[in-house]
């Protein structure tokens, strides 16, 4: 499996620290230095079930000088909000563990990583 990080984010640091309390065997990508690519993004958002409005930290910044708010959520601007996934990493919900069965959680919660070491 693979988790997606900021290591200044406590939610992240608590995922790790249960994938190793487990002894998971996982690889760390630290998405701010490393960032996703817009196909990496929709290949995570189809593993996840989600639009990228739903994995999108709107509070930061950047969404608001982006004015992601505003903007509309439907097919038609599913690629806008990648591309802004993409330039923009720091909008990214944290953390995202893909799962070796192809499936991936926004694993903010204990029960969430819990779920992802299950599959």
């Amino acid at each position: 499996m693979e988790i997606w990080i900021n290591p200044a984010c406590s939610k992240c640091r608590s995922a790790l620290t249960l994938l190793d309390a487990e002894g998971a065997d996982y690889t760390v990508r630290r998405y701010l230095e490393d960032v996703p690519s817009p196909e990496e993004i929709r290949a995570v958002l189809d593993r996840l079930g989600l639009e990228p409005w739903d994995i999108t930290r709107t509070q930061e910044a950047v969404a608001k000088e982006l004015g992601l708010k505003e903007w509309a959520r439907d097919s038609g601007s599913r690629e806008r909000w990648i591309a802004a996934l993409s330039e923009h990493p720091k909008l990214i919900q944290r953390p995202i563990i893909t799962a070796d069965d192809g499936s991936a959680v926004v694993a903010r919660s204990e029960d969430a990583v819990r779920d992802a070491l299950g599959r």
